[in-house]
């Protein structure tokens, strides 16, 4: 048997656990396509929605976005109000290893990138989200991944070895920014490397 290298396993959520895109709640409002991607691109632009996760008033990032863009009204505002509808679900596959990872008796934590606010909604949605030993959201503690700082809260707040920590995320520099406090990571790419990922540190799984 594989000797065990890990004490814990962090998993991001967006991309890892739960399946979420904005496409899945724009496609409903914008079914154009050209149209879809331009807004999405232009207007609720990526970084727009990062300051969110970074800690931003949601009310406040409507506001500031619909004075800019006034003919856009409803779809920015449905970017807040319809947010539950941008996640398809969870990754059953993905699920199924976590609970595995907790029967086994290892700790779980949640390190992730995540407005305060829809982080609440996740967690009363999809109860898989309700059952880690401890969490690390971006939206609260106003840091964001890849910050090394957000890592940092993670180790110390749960006095975790980083050497011994194993971390998986669907963004290879948030993989980076972990690794470079020390935390062994891998790229998450579906949950059948990860079962592996997690055989070789020499947990037992199937």
């Amino acid at each position: 048997m594989t000797e065990r290298t890990i004490d814990v396993v962090v998993f991001d959520i967006g991309g890892v656990l739960l399946d979420w895109s904005p496409d899945y709640l724009y496609a409903e409002l914008i079914p154009d396509e050209e149209q879809r991607t331009r807004f999405l691109a232009e207007v609720t632009t990526p970084d727009w929605n990062h300051q969110q996760d970074a800690g931003r008033p949601w009310a406040e990032a409507i506001a500031e976005l619909t004075a800019l863009h006034p003919e856009h009204a409803e779809w920015i505002e449905a970017y807040d109000t319809g947010w539950l509808k941008m996640v398809k679900g969870v990754f059953e596959d993905t699920a199924a290893l976590v609970t595995e990872v907790r029967e086994l008796g290892v700790p779980t934590y949640a390190l992730t990138n995540f407005s305060a606010d829809k982080w609440e909604i996740a967690k009363q949605s999809f109860p898989i989200l309700t059952g880690f030993d401890g969490e690390v959201v971006s939206g609260v503690e106003a840091a964001v991944k890849p910050d090394e700082k957000i890592y940092r809260i993670l180790l110390e707040r749960y006095d975790l070895d980083p050497a011994r920590t194993f971390y998986t995320d669907d963004m290879q520099y948030n993989v980076d920014g972990a690794r470079a406090v020390g935390i062994d990571a891998e790229l998450f790419t579906d949950a059948a490397t990860l079962r592996g990922h997690l055989r070789a540190r020499g947990l037992p799984l199937e």
